[in-house]
């Protein structure tokens, strides 16, 4: 017991002295922390939507549109799948009319090739054996491929999870705040951001789909046609708010040339020639090639950027664009031109998303619940403290103490991991003390027992710190489980009270053992009692 070594000692001293800087910030006005010096920890406990107030978004997911776009995929795959056959298939136009791919195949010696070149481009569905898309063949040279109800469900819950992802980054694209983004029933997604009280920019962002496309300009379109909505054949007409003609519609080739998905990033920042808010792309290698080809194959013809079919400019190509690279302007401003690029860099949505439910949450009622909390912490830590010293005397004063450090300690690790502090966090807070309590009433009985045992005093202590540390251990183990499943399996406030829970065990462990131990031991040392006071 008296053998502590000393490198322990100065390890326990700094890990108390680190836990509790860290938490100091949470005592101090947030104004405060900002004037200190640059070395001092700044880091506060983020606080959740219940306690912080902030916005609360509901999204639906228009499921429709992944219908849509399974059949705009399956048509252009199957029209390359065509072309690239030996020998090529030629087949009449394609037609996506009442939900199916259809086309007719001009030589009838060549359709059973064809099936089975579409028949490739299906997938299976799970283990049902079903695949995501049926072949048939109708009049003898008409192939038709229909979507199965097993493949679109797949497709749906697909489409959801990316949203999700794409919902999360444009929310959060550093990785750094506690807004929360899960998916709720089969087609809608839940958004609480803390601490923001206008979600009105919050709802435009989401509500973009982020579709970037850049196609060919049509110019043999009619401006009357075009004027009058309608397009040659292979084209269509897109709104064009800052057409030159003032028309505000335009027609082009319906071939997306190069896509949004083929980029790695986007950044906000300003055109050297006029100091315009502008949007800089930049593509992967295969979006780069096709981007170079394309330019070099169109040189002084327009190209039309598009976003969310809403043509955004359509500029002359002046020369090959070779370096993967391009600009995207408009009337943006930098902070337009930021959300854009936000958008952009965390990829398209694949379905829209309409807001069916919107609320924020203002911060008096969460500083109600923190006020609440904070006051059932202090009596009921309170009550457990004077209970401890009534029970136990000086041992009872030592375990305060840990008890005190172990709070400390848990607000300092929360600060620094940026672990969001929500109400069912308080309730695994105040958890965490029960359990610090505890594990210092076990050490302290053991302790007692061994006294009646008839032990000396050393050994006393020394058995009691030893046999009580196994069963805590064992039961902190237990709990630790426990939490791992809630925060793996649990979303939203559980996920909160994990947190909270996961790390008070940590800290409850090392205060009530380790750290009471060392105050025994030199309490020990330096007095040499006779008796116990315990």
């Amino acid at each position: 017991m008296l053998d502590f070594p000393r490198w322990k000692i100065w390890a326990v001293i700094a890990a108390l002295v680190l836990g509790v800087a860290l938490a100091v910030p949470n005592f101090f006005p947030e104004a405060a922390t900002k004037t200190w010096p640059s070395f001092l920890p700044r880091e506060r406990v983020p606080l959740g939507l219940d306690l912080r107030g902030g916005s609360h978004l509901l999204l639906q997911a228009d499921t429709g549109d992944v219908a849509k776009q399974r059949l705009a995929t399956m048509e252009e795959s199957v029209r390359t799948e065509m072309r690239r056959a030996v020998p090529r298939i030629e087949v009449g136009d394609i037609s996506t009319a009442d939900g199916v791919v259809s086309f007719l195949v001009r030589d009838v010696r060549q359709i059973d090739a064809a099936v089975e070149k579409t028949r490739g481009l299906s997938q299976p569905v799970g283990v049902t054996g079903q695949r995501d898309w049926d072949v048939a063949v109708r009049d003898s040279t008409r192939v038709v491929m229909t979507p199965s109800r097993a493949g679109l469900d797949k497709a749906v819950d697909e489409a959801l999870d990316t949203a999700r992802e794409v919902v999360a980054r444009r929310i959060d694209p550093n990785g750094t705040s506690e807004a929360t983004v899960l998916r709720q029933g089969d087609d809608r997604i839940l958004v609480q951001v803390p601490g923001l009280q206008d979600s009105r920019g919050l709802r435009a962002l989401l509500g973009k789909t982020a579709k970037l496309e850049f196609k060919l300009v049509d110019l043999n379109a009619n401006p009357q046609e075009v004027a009058a909505g309608r397009a040659p054949a292979g084209s269509q007409v897109l709104p064009y708010p800052d057409s030159p003609d003032g028309g505000g519609r335009i027609a082009v080739k319906r071939q997306v040339m190069v896509s949004g998905d083929e980029l790695v990033d986007a950044q906000q920042g300003f055109d050297q020639t006029n100091n315009a808010a502008v949007v800089n792309i930049r593509f992967d290698g295969q979006g780069g090639r096709r981007f170079a080809r394309v330019t070099q194959e169109n040189v002084q013809k327009p190209f039309a950027i598009i976003l969310d079919n809403v043509v955004l400019s359509a500029p002359n190509i002046n020369e090959p664009i070779l370096g993967g690279s391009a600009q995207i302007s408009g009337n943006f401003t930098p902070e337009t031109a930021n959300d854009l690029a936000i958008s952009l860099r965390s990829g398209k949505l694949p379905v829209t998303l309409t807001t069916v439910e919107e609320r924020t949450i203002g911060p008096d009622l969460g500083a109600e619940s923190i006020e609440r909390g904070v006051i059932a912490c202090l009596i009921g830590g309170g009550l457990v403290m004077l209970y401890l010293f009534a029970t136990y005397g000086l041992f009872g004063l030592f375990a305060n103490i840990a008890l005190l450090l172990n709070v400390v300690i848990i607000l300092g690790i929360m600060s620094v991991a940026g672990a969001t502090l929500t109400l069912p966090g308080i309730a695994g807070l105040v958890l965490t003390i029960g359990a610090a309590v505890d594990a210092n009433v076990l050490i302290n009985e053991r302790i007692r027992e061994e006294i009646r045992r008839g032990r000396r005093l050393l050994d006393a202590l020394s058995h009691g710190f030893k046999e009580a540390s196994t069963a805590i251990f064992d039961a902190n183990t237990t709990n630790v489980i426990a939490a791992v499943l809630m925060y793996a399996l649990g979303s939203g406030p559980i996920r909160g009270f994990a947190v909270v829970l996961m790390i008070g065990i940590v800290t409850s462990y090392f205060t009530a053992v380790v750290v009471t131990r060392l105050m025994v031991m030199t309490w020990f040392r330096r007095t040499r009692p006779t008796a116990l006071p315990i």
